[in-house]
């Protein structure tokens, strides 16, 4: 088995999370083959690849940006619950907010 370059305890130090012995150890472990991992692909020949970010390609699915009238405003307001002038009156959702 190598000699792990990251350091479970550390990290879990760091990040103030209190691992059990099996639990570093099994981390340890898992994290261990995930860096073999790294390095048997990191000795792959790509010269000649195209680096990508997708496996396949992607297509805009997006619509055309037309310009349309909007709804009317007052048609927008005529279903609220409450209005205050030209807008919607929502209930107040964060403790300690001013109104």
């Amino acid at each position: 088995m190598m000699k792990p370059t990251i350091d479970v305890k550390y990290v879990a130090e760091l990040a103030r999370l209190s691992l059990t012995e099996a639990e570093a150890a099994l981390f340890q472990e898992q994290l261990s083959g995930i860096v073999r991992y790294v390095e048997k692909i990191s000795g792959l020949d790509v010269d000649g690849i195209d680096p990508t970010l997708h496996g396949q390609k992607l297509v805009n699915a997006f619509r055309e940006d037309t310009v349309r009238p909007s709804m009317d405003r007052e048609a927008a307001l005529a279903n609220a619950p409450e209005r205050h002038g030209n807008e919607f009156r929502l209930p107040k959702i964060v403790e300690g907010a001013e109104s």
